[in-house]
């Protein structure tokens, strides 16, 4: 369908309108967290849980929602991870304890997976193939202004109505989608999909990283349980890539995994990731609990990277199509793991243009040389054909690795169940934090560069199968949970 047409521009806006919704959720959740912790009388192991019970369903059933959109429709599929979103978030605005909040976020993850991969698969299915680049970039565009509002909405909500309205406002979202895409977008399944789901590997892969996250965010208390849930976590993972290498139809084939350079960024990924995941989980808290910033500053403290990724991401991709990814994806982590350690400057009334801005710009910096460049090189180390196969995995591994790290990090820092109510006590276990943070993305760093090479041109393809290819699965994204968090660029 072209996309000049009034039903084109509605399925742009029905897929912006579902995106939008797991954005602003992902920009604005981490900016109430404090205000959250206060109103629940909740200790750091329920913020980590508030954030790692969305981020756990999301990454376990991701690669699962794009597969169901795929056979049953992904229109259907699609609506119905609204649906699901909207509920879930209703049902954590309505939250009488931390119990049900985090259950909730699960619920609201469940519901990001099946919409997320389904908000670019409608433009897949549905756009004519000599628009779709341009329906991308608008998609990528309209997102890039939630980015934007997102910190400073979110902000005015945790200090005007409450941080419940953070969640609440995706109900009307909802409200306006469900009946758009069921009047304006027509439905559309891959023909060529077939098999059995491989709901045994989705649920081993999901189990393993529950008791891997209980084990890390309990573990202070020596408990029998936190020991029983890390050696079930081991096994469950090892049954897991078991089950994968022997069914017919696994959910991540092993031989996607034979290109070393895609499982070369697929270990840079995890590096990078689980550092941005653990920055962002912390340094609102840090922004809020010792610099003495409102929730409404402290989100828009944040909003430099988002910035300097709306403006620069399309340049940096073409940087990186030039030269190759190894130099982006060398340079790219130890800016961020710069910027990270400027955030050592932001103690007890830190002015924002001295001590936090100069550290948001280079992380922007750092996040506009690598973010780009790394999601073409996982789009272009395998085949076309499997190359939203491979975006999903990627994604995946991304939520994964920021999941590990919000369960890890207060643990390798000796950040306290209570440390949060104290700003001397979380200023000390920040700083431990960021050299954490730092030594990982040097880590990523250093891989890149040994392990990266320039990827060969697929001779096979069309000029377009870079944009049609890469749709069935979502494009690699910044840390979702962030602040500073950005849609990926146009492919």
């Amino acid at each position: 369908m072209p996309l000049a047409t009034a039903r084109g521009r509605w399925i742009v806006l029905v897929t912006v309108l579902g995106s939008t919704m797991a954005l602003l959720d992902s920009t604005v959740v981490n900016v109430a967290l404090p205000r959250i912790g206060q109103d629940l009388g909740a200790d750091l192991a329920v913020l980590q849980w508030t954030v790692n019970a969305y981020l756990l369903t999301l990454a376990g059933l991701i690669l699962v929602g794009g597969a169901l959109g795929d056979r049953f429709g992904r229109r259907r599929i699609f609506v119905l991870g609204v649906v699901w979103f909207a509920a879930g978030s209703l049902l954590c605005g309505l939250a009488p304890n931390a119990g049900v909040l985090i259950a909730a976020r699960a619920l609201q993850g469940v519901g990001g997976a099946l919409l997320t991969p389904g908000s670019l698969a409608l433009i897949q299915g549905s756009i004519a193939p000599g628009d779709r680049a341009r329906a991308v970039g608008l998609w990528s565009g309209f997102g890039g202004v939630g980015a934007a509002v997102g910190p400073f909405l979110g902000g005015w909500l945790v200090d005007g109505p409450g941080w419940r309205w953070v969640f609440l406002l995706n109900v009307p979202l909802a409200a306006v989608c469900v009946p758009a895409a069921l009047r304006h977008v027509p439905e559309s399944r891959d023909p060529a999909a077939h098999g059995r789901f491989d709901v045994l590997g989705a649920f081993l892969g999901a189990a393993a990283l529950a008791l891997l996250t209980y084990a890390l965010i309990e573990a202070r208390s020596g408990a029998a349980l936190v020991t029983a849930s890390a050696v079930g976590a081991v096994l469950l993972g090892a049954a897991f890539v078991y089950v994968e290498r022997k069914r017919a139809h696994p959910m991540v084939p092993p031989d996607i995994f034979a290109s070393r350079l895609f499982t070369a960024v697929n270990l840079v990924t995890l590096c990078v990731y689980a550092a941005f995941g653990g920055f962002f989980f912390l340094v609102v808290l840090q922004l809020q609990v010792v610099c003495g910033y409102s929730a409404l500053a402290s989100g828009a403290a944040l909003l430099p990277p988002t910035v300097l990724m709306l403006l620069l991401s399309a340049r940096s991709g073409a940087l990186g199509e030039r030269i190759g990814p190894r130099i982006p994806l060398t340079v790219g982590p130890l800016l961020c793991a710069g910027g990270m350690l400027l955030m050592l400057r932001a103690g007890p009334g830190a002015p924002y243009a001295t001590d936090v801005l100069p550290a948001m710009v280079v992380l922007g910096l750092g996040m506009v040389t690598l973010v780009a460049p790394l999601t073409e090189a996982v789009l272009a180390s395998v085949d076309p054909g499997r190359a939203g196969l491979a975006s999903g995995i990627n994604n995946a591994v991304a939520r994964a690795a920021g999941l590990l790290a919000v369960a890890a990090l207060p643990l390798l820092a000796g950040m306290g169940p209570e440390a949060y109510r104290s700003p001397d006590l979380f200023d000390e276990a920040f700083a431990r934090s960021m050299v954490w943070c730092a030594a990982v993305l040097v880590a990523g760093a250093a891989l890149a560069w040994t392990t990266v090479r320039r990827p060969r041109p697929a001779a096979s393809c069309h000029p377009q199968c870079r944009t049609h290819c890469s749709l069935s699965a979502p494009p690699l994204e910044p840390p979702a949970g962030g602040a500073g968090s950005a849609p990926p660029p146009a492919a």
